[in-house]
């Protein structure tokens, strides 16, 4: 689990995990959810701010240009997302899972909850590694397109 955490904590190399996206403007979602700490395990309210591909979070909810997030998953490297109410015996939980970690989620409502997954859902989806025209196979010529 340590390498999901060190990369949606900013702890590896990659310290620009971040450039680029303008987090402070337009999201794709906005909202409170409580996640588990990884060493200390106990529970924190966080604001989370999903774009372009990228789910952050901060201390308090006015996020300006300024504002330097306390973490960041890039949802590509999710496989799933999935309720975890039987999990973590807790109501409006949900779970952020890649091939060795998984970060858990508490919102506040079972609403939000469906909310979030449907947007890291789909921002999975989107931003996951799409198969190329090159690789597409023409099954009728039993060949790759090029």
């Amino acid at each position: 689990m340590a390498s999901l955490w060190r990369a949606a904590t900013g702890m590896t190399d990659n310290t620009t995990e971040y450039d680029g996206v303008e987090f402070w403007s337009n999201p794709e979602r906005t909202g409170w959810l409580t996640k588990q700490g990884e060493y200390i395990k106990t529970w924190r309210r966080r604001w989370f701010v999903l774009k372009q591909g990228k789910l952050f979070w901060f201390k308090d909810s006015s996020i300006t240009r300024a504002s330097r997030p306390r973490g960041v998953i890039p949802v590509a490297t999710c496989l799933t997302v999935k309720g975890a109410e039987d999990i973590l015996n807790k109501p409006n939980a949900f779970e952020l899972s890649t091939r060795s970690d998984t970060m858990y989620f508490i919102a506040d409502s079972e609403k939000e909850k469906e909310d979030w997954i449907n947007s890291i859902g789909r921002s999975i989806v989107q931003h996951s590694r799409s198969v190329t025209d090159s690789e597409i196979v023409d099954y009728d010529n039993n060949s790759a397109k090029r």
